[in-house]
């Protein structure tokens, strides 16, 4: 099974981040092959930034993104930009706080989460990357959180490294809320409009 996710926001989210933690955690841990490619624009901070990555039971022999299966949008702007290559059927989670889904065309299953406002809870607003991973990870299980939780080392500054697997677990217990809260309805709102 090939799954192509695109991670996507503003320079200084740490979007590229999450790309090279959910790679490493797929290729390493789970055994699974993994490419991950990056695009952002001049500035350093405050640009559309996102990370395009492909896990796959199979070798990838294409390392770009062809059509989006999952797409995760930390910024309105990212979300504006990259929601129409979402495939039909396809899965979108949004930090709730920071993307307002206005008319849109197209049919996707939506997850929302306040990852930055939980960031902020814990601190500092720059974990909201890994709220968004841990999410992510109860959502779609593309990646399992034992994975996430052994690339997590060696990624983000030892000083912090609690901190992290703190708000990758505050993630990770809200998608997994939202599932057992909404075991007898739909788990996500289905987006159907033309």
């Amino acid at each position: 099974m090939r799954t192509e996710i695109r991670f996507s926001g503003l320079g200084g989210q740490g979007i590229i981040l999450s790309g090279i933690i959910a790679g490493k955690a797929a290729s390493l841990f789970d055994h699974k092959h993994a490419t991950m490619t990056q695009s952002f624009g001049p500035e350093a901070r405050g640009s559309a930034c996102s990370a395009q990555l492909i896990v796959s039971d199979e070798p990838v022999f294409y390392p770009y993104i062809t059509k989006t299966h999952v797409l995760v949008s930390m910024s309105q702007d990212a979300c504006d930009k990259f929601l129409p290559d979402l495939i039909a059927g396809g899965t979108l989670l949004v930090d709730e706080d920071l993307v307002n889904l206005r008319s849109r065309s197209g049919s996707f299953k939506m997850f929302e989460v306040p990852a930055t406002r939980y960031a902020e809870e814990l601190g500092n607003r720059i974990l909201g990357n890994l709220v968004m991973l841990g999410y992510f990870s109860a959502i779609t299980r593309t990646v399992s959180p034992e994975s996430f939780k052994k690339a997590i080392p060696g990624s983000v500054p030892q000083r912090y490294l609690d901190l992290n697997i703190h708000a990758f677990d505050r993630g990770f217990e809200h998608g997994i809320s939202q599932g057992k809260q909404k075991k007898n309805k739909k788990s996500a709102k289905v987006i159907e409009e033309r």
